[in-house]
């Protein structure tokens, strides 16, 4: 009798990974794209003239919808009513649409047409939100950025609902089993997505000699494309899987109205949703100027023409090693013998020193860069592993938040001393960006576990759509600020590679700063209600 009990695709090791490699590179290709123009802001203002205020106000437009129009709040109605198959089809979809609008704008077919005119003429005041002081258009912003903004509203309506429906689909095939291996895996291979674009962007916009920044845009909609097409695979992997099973789709509760007032009043959710905001405000934001900060500060003397190092080739060789990077070091963190635990970690740092010395050779501050999200990779199960077996989870807020500052006054005030400093500048570069990097990790390690110890369980999955509207905000609003006070701070400077990144980076540290007092107040409040965030979640289990 019991030979006859069938197995299900979730019991199938094979499968179930290749559920989750489905979803991960769906959201893989999704941090490809949103960062997309990042690294070729100055080829954005030289081809296109968008200044550093058009540049990022287009770039704030992604969470715009979630913000002022809620749909980050509907999106979780959407996956509570239709499920995870049916919301992620519908959230590749949606990228893809807003993807591919966001090509058209910065394409040649654009410049010079009828809707160019039409757009420049049009979209410079939209009522109530001009006099609020938060419309996504201005008069003088260039047609190309106001069609491209537009695009990318759409495309962050369906990154967010993308991203909160992938937890949901690993949850449902890795319950019981290696979850938090499967999150993990996810959550790195979705940063490789931040290299990846690092390098590719700049390549495809210069690629065969001539400049054209639509080429870039493009190899992110051929992406989303990809990813649309593995969410139609996921589709009939998970309606199968519920065939087997005979169960309905999970379904978390629902966004209620009548929890905001009581969550509101809640002083942990307040300091939860304030963190979040403060540390993703000066992360994300960053990465989107990050390039260009290093553009202006580093002195970067382009390699012959004729060599090797400024062929298309080394790109791909760079990327394969950024990839054993990831791959050997994430690895080591799961073996057992600890002889090939150092083995795999030697291979990493090994292949981490020649990336590094290949993105000195090649002169480039998006290859520099790139390195940020690498020691994130490696560290990731580390910190998790360490919250799990030790705990410190508010302290681990605290030292993100000193990283964070340390970062930012770094290359605020350090960084541009060692100008003319060619080879000075580059490892300083590179160690501040792996610091950050590591930050990265650090915080939101530490922080999401300690959501349903200071929020009442009740209203845990209400406080979480509220906690991410919030940040939003934050993502929304600082794009925006970056912009705006690099315009204000250099009067008169039409060169984008020389910028004086100063002022904004000071406030970035702020932000970091203003993280720090919230992280000593969460201990203070840890030391007094005696809420566990200091103690080892696999203890709080075994006790519980």
């Amino acid at each position: 009798m019991a030979e006859t009990i069938k197995k299900t695709l979730r019991d199938s090791a094979a499968m179930r990974w290749t559920a989750l490699l489905l979803l991960a590179l769906a959201m893989f290709c999704c941090y490809i794209f949103m960062d997309i123009l990042s690294p070729i802001k100055d080829l954005m203002q030289e081809t296109r003239g968008w200044d550093s205020t058009a540049f990022g106000t287009m770039q704030g437009s992604e969470v715009f919808l979630n913000v002022f129009v809620f749909f980050l709040i509907f999106a979780g109605i959407i996956l509570d009513k239709m499920g995870v198959r049916f919301t992620a089809v519908l959230s590749a979809a949606v990228m893809l649409v807003g993807a591919v609008i966001k090509w058209f704008a910065v394409s040649e077919a654009f410049m010079g047409s009828g809707l160019e005119t039409w757009f420049t003429n049009n979209l410079n005041y939209i009522p109530l939100f001009d006099e609020l002081g938060v419309s996504p258009f201005y008069r003088g912003m260039p047609a190309s950025a106001k069609v491209a903004a537009c695009g990318f509203m759409i495309f962050g309506c369906g990154c967010e609902m993308a991203g909160i429906t992938v937890s949901r689909g690993i949850v449902k095939w890795f319950k019981g089993r290696e979850m938090a291996l499967a999150m993990g895996s996810e959550m790195a291979l979705a940063r490789l997505g931040v290299a990846t674009c690092m390098i590719f962007s700049p390549f495809f916009a210069r690629l065969g000699g001539k400049v054209d920044v639509s080429r870039s845009v493009a190899f992110g909609v051929v992406l989303l494309c990809i990813a649309l097409i593995m969410t139609i695979v996921y589709f009939f992997m998970d309606k199968k899987l519920d065939a087997q099973t005979g169960e309905a789709e999970e379904k978390d509760d629902p966004f209620k109205v009548s929890d905001i007032g009581r969550i509101l009043s809640d002083g942990g959710f307040w300091i939860v949703a304030l963190l979040c905001v403060l540390y993703y405000s000066a992360i994300f934001p960053f990465q989107k100027y990050a390039v260009n900060m290093l553009q202006c500060n580093l002195t970067l003397v382009p390699p012959a023409a004729d060599s090797f190092w400024a062929g298309s080739s080394v790109t791909i060789v760079q990327y394969i090693i950024m990839l054993l990077v990831a791959a050997t070091g994430f690895a080591s963190n799961f073996q057992k013998k600890k002889a090939s635990q150092f083995t795999l970690l030697g291979i990493s740092f090994a292949a981490l020193i020649a990336y590094c010395v290949m993105g000195f050779m090649r002169q480039s501050a998006e290859s520099i860069f790139a390195v940020f999200p690498l020691l994130a990779v490696l560290i990731t199960p580390i910190l998790g592993n360490y919250l799990d077996q030790k705990g410190k989870g508010a302290s681990m807020l605290v030292l993100g938040a000193i990283l964070l500052i340390a970062c930012h006054l770094t290359f605020a005030f350090v960084l541009p001393a060692f100008k003319g400093n060619a080879v000075g500048g580059v490892i300083v570069a590179y160690a501040t960006i792996l610091v950050l990097g590591a930050s990265f990790s650090l915080v939101p390690a530490a922080l999401w576990p300690s959501v349903p110890k200071l929020v009442d369980a009740k209203v845990i999955g209400s406080a979480y759509a509220l906690i991410f509207w919030i940040q939003n905000i934050g993502l929304w609003l600082f794009p925006l600020l970056i912009g705006k006070v690099l315009d204000k701070t250099n009067p008169g400077v039409t060169d984008p590679t020389q910028f004086n990144y100063t002022a904004p980076l000071v406030m970035l540290a702020c932000l970091g700063l203003a993280a720090l007092v919230l992280g000593l107040i969460l201990k203070v409040v840890d030391k007094k209600k005696h809420l566990g965030l200091e103690l080892p979640n696999i203890q709080q289990e075994q006790e519980a």
